[in-house]
């Protein structure tokens, strides 16, 4: 098949979280299996920067790559909404060469035009919003889009990519009128590969002066309100009261939380041991979780679909907790410890984790199996390859 993938960001851009690296992973993979996979994409690197490229389009992996000009930065900056009239132009005299199309937007200019010619051209067109579907802030402004955009596309759509019960509710809640019939699960996978050979103990330690007597929290994730970094500071503070020698390391880009998390820390007098690494990417990232004795992901509210940084954190052989409004819960069952989004829980889940050693080895050997057995590329695109061939026969 002829594939094309649209999304706002590609490698390497990784400022606006996992899906840009997944959508990459699936395509890669679908590339191996003789299918040839063309992705639409903005010059987008991060809020402020734009990826240069010598050539357009470009080849990765034996993908096809076309980077479009974002026009408004301040639409990226308030509303991560990504805006390339390019794309309207290269759909409208390209799009018909295309057996199917896997649309990883939802509000934006993108999915808007890449959906109307899906329709006018009768080519599937398959909907994996990725997380970006609730409302919770600039409320006004996403219910003016889903009115007069959003309910057309989904309505438009042959099928929509849940990766969890948790986001297909948001659909429902989105658009109440979707044909549930057409919400297929499909969670999210990781490159075993990667982990194959994973960095010495003790290398993020020495970067960052950590002793190896240190127990070390992790949490890696966007620096957002809703990812609830705030919430695992007050956590660690009380478990200050309980454990000598803890660290608390936060890593990731800033998405508009990283002065309140530092007033945070400064309010509680705990400077010297919590961490601020910035974004950690590849051989970092990785040396961030074999390194820590517990990850962490302490997500407020039910508008975390999935959470992929657990699946890396299992594969690297690292205790997790998740509160269980994240949608990965639904697929981890019994090999992640799993509380409410509350200071207390959170606190007494690190504390078990920390002095059970017991404990701490189930966690760390379930989780890797886990992963895998379940969560390898290779099974999520062979659910991902039935839905495209799926789509097509239901034209």
């Amino acid at each position: 098949m002829k594939i094309l993938q649209v999304i706002a960001s590609f490698p390497p851009a990784f400022a606006y979280g996992g899906p840009a690296g997944v959508v990459y992973e699936i395509s890669k993979e679908l590339v191996k299996r003789g299918h040839e996979v063309t992705v639409y994409t903005t010059d987008v690197l991060d809020q402020n920067s734009r990826y240069k490229f010598e050539n357009n389009p470009m080849w990765l992996d034996g993908i096809e790559v076309y980077h479009f000009k974002n026009i408004s930065y301040s639409l990226v900056a308030n509303f991560h909404m990504t805006c390339a009239f390019g794309i309207a132009l290269e759909l409208r005299n390209n799009i018909k060469k295309f057996d199917v199309i896997h649309c990883h937007e939802y509000r934006a200019i993108e999915a808007i035009f890449t959906n109307y010619y899906a329709k006018k051209y009768n080519i599937p067109f398959i909907l994996q919003p990725r997380g970006t579907m609730p409302t919770l802030k600039k409320s006004r402004q996403k219910k003016i889009f889903d009115t007069f955009f959003g309910h057309n596309i989904i309505k438009n759509s042959n099928k929509i990519i849940a990766s969890s019960k948790t986001e297909s509710d948001q659909y429902s809640s989105v658009c109440p009128e979707i044909n549930e019939g057409k919400i297929i699960h499909i969670p999210n996978g990781i490159n075993l590969d990667i982990y194959q050979n994973l960095p010495k103990k003790g290398s993020f330690r020495n970067k960052y002066s950590i002793s190896e007597n240190d127990k070390v929290i992790l949490f890696l994730s966007r620096l957002h309100e809703r990812k609830g970094a705030d919430i695992l500071i007050e956590s660690f503070s009380d478990l200050q009261k309980e454990i000598e020698n803890v660290k608390l390391v936060i890593a990731g880009p800033d998405d508009g939380f990283l002065n309140e998390l530092k007033s945070i820390v400064r309010t509680l007098e705990i400077e010297k041991d919590v961490i601020f690494t910035g974004p950690l990417y590849e051989t970092n990232k990785l040396e961030a979780y074999v390194d820590a004795d517990v990850f962490v992901l302490p997500s407020k509210d039910r508008y975390e679909s999935f959470g992929n940084v657990v699946l890396e954190a299992f594969a690297c052989r690292t205790p997790v907790i998740v509160t269980s409004v994240c949608g990965v819960t639904e697929w981890i069952e019994n090999v992640g410890y799993t509380v409410d989004c509350d200071i207390s829980q959170i606190k007494d889940a690190m504390f078990q984790i920390l002095t059970d050693e017991m404990l701490n080895k189930k966690l760390r050997t379930n989780g890797n199996s886990l992963v895998t057995n379940k969560f390898s590329w290779d099974s999520i695109t062979t659910k991902i390859e039935e839905t495209y061939f799926l789509s097509k026969d239901n034209l």
